[in-house]
C-alpha cells in the first residue's frame, strides 16, 4: 500500500508500480490470446465484443490498484466505478481493441490512466504483441520502452496523416463527413486501426499527426492523453463539461493539426 501523503504527485516510484501492473496484465492477456480458439466471446452490441479475458484482466487490474492505492477510486469498462475517498480515479481498459484481439490482430493494449483534479494526469499503455510500453504524465516524462521518445515532427501537409474511429452510434452522415473532409478539404492520408489507444500511440510515435474520434469512451483515452501532453499534443475535450461516462467527440494533435480540423469539429460537435 502507498502511503497517502506520497500520492499527491505521481513520481517514478508510482509510475513503476503501474507499469509493473500493466506488464503483468499483458502476460495474462497473452495467455488468453494464445488460446483464442477456446476463448468465450460475448456481444455487448453489434461489433462490440467482450471476452472472459477482458473480465479477468479487469478484475486483476482493480485488485492490484486497490491494493496499492486503497483510497483511490477505479473506473473500468466492464465493472463500472468503484468509489474512493481521495478524489483520484484510476480509469482502466483491460483490453482496448477487443475486436482486434478476438480476430487475432496485434492492435490491442492494456490502458491505465489516472484522473485527478478533473483532468487526465498520468498514464501507462502496454501493447504486448507490439512490444510497446508508454509511460508518462504531468510529473513523469514520456518514455517508450524505458527510453525518452523522439521529438514529434512538425505538421507537413504534403505527407500528413491522421487516425480516426467511429462508435457504432455515430451516424452515417457524420462518418461520411469525416472521410469527405479528410479526403477533399485537407487531402491527407488517414487510417483506422480499430483501437483508440493504439491510434493515439501512433501519434506519440510520429506515425500519424493526429486523431479524430466520434464516440470513444473515457477509458479509451485516459492513459494516452497525459502521455501525449508531454509531447506537445493536446485534445479538444472540455473536461469541465465532460462526465466520465460520456461518449467523446474530439480531435487530438498539435496546435497546427487542431487548427486544420477545427472546421470539421464545428460540424460534428453535437452530442453522440
Amino acid at each position: 500500500m502507498i502511503e497517502r501523503d506520497t500520492m499527491t504527485t505521481v513520481g517514478p516510484d508510482i509510475a513503476g508500480i503501474i507499469e509493473g501492473i500493466a506488464r503483468k496484465a499483458g502476460e495474462l492477456a497473452l495467455d488468453h490470446f494464445r488460446s483464442l480458439s477456446t476463448l468465450p466471446v460475448q456481444a455487448k452490441g453489434h461489433l462490440d465484443l467482450v471476452t472472459i479475458a477482458d473480465q479477468q484482466l479487469e478484475e486483476f487490474l482493480i485488485a492490484k490498484l486497490r491494493e496499492a492505492f486503497p483510497e483511490d477510486g477505479v473506473l473500468g469498462e466492464e465493472s463500472g466505478e468503484i468509489l474512493g475517498t481521495s478524489g483520484r480515479i484510476w480509469v482502466i481498459d483491460p483490453i482496448d481493441g477487443t475486436f482486434n484481439f478476438v480476430r487475432g490482430g496485434q492492435n490491442w493494449a492494456i490502458s491505465i490512466g489516472l484522473f485527478e483534479n478533473n483532468r487526465p494526469s498520468f498514464g501507462v499503455i502496454h501493447a504486448p504483441l507490439r512490444d510497446l510500453t508508454l509511460v508518462g504524465g504531468k510529473s513523469v516524462p514520456t518514455m517508450l520502452n524505458g527510453k525518452p521518445i523522439r521529438p514529434l515532427p512538425a505538421l507537413d501537409m504534403s505527407r500528413a496523416s491522421t487516425g480516426f474511429s467511429f462508435h457504432p452510434s455515430a451516424s452515417t452522415e457524420d462518418r461520411l463527413e469525416v472521410i469527405r473532409f479528410l479526403s477533399d478539404e485537407l487531402q491527407i492520408s488517414f487510417r483506422l486501426c480499430g483501437a483508440a489507444t493504439l491510434s493515439l500511440v501512433e501519434v506519440a510515435m510520429g506515425e500519424t499527426d493526429g486523431y479524430l474520434s466520434l464516440g470513444d469512451s473515457t477509458w479509451d483515452v485516459m492513459a494516452a492523453l497525459p502521455i501525449l501532453a508531454n509531447l506537445g499534443v493536446s485534445a479538444t475535450i472540455d473536461w469541465d463539461r465532460t462526465d466520465l461516462s460520456s461518449k467523446l467527440r474530439f480531435a487530438c494533435g498539435n496546435a497546427d493539426f487542431l487548427d486544420k480540423v477545427q472546421p470539421l469539429l464545428a460540424r460534428i460537435a453535437k452530442a453522440a
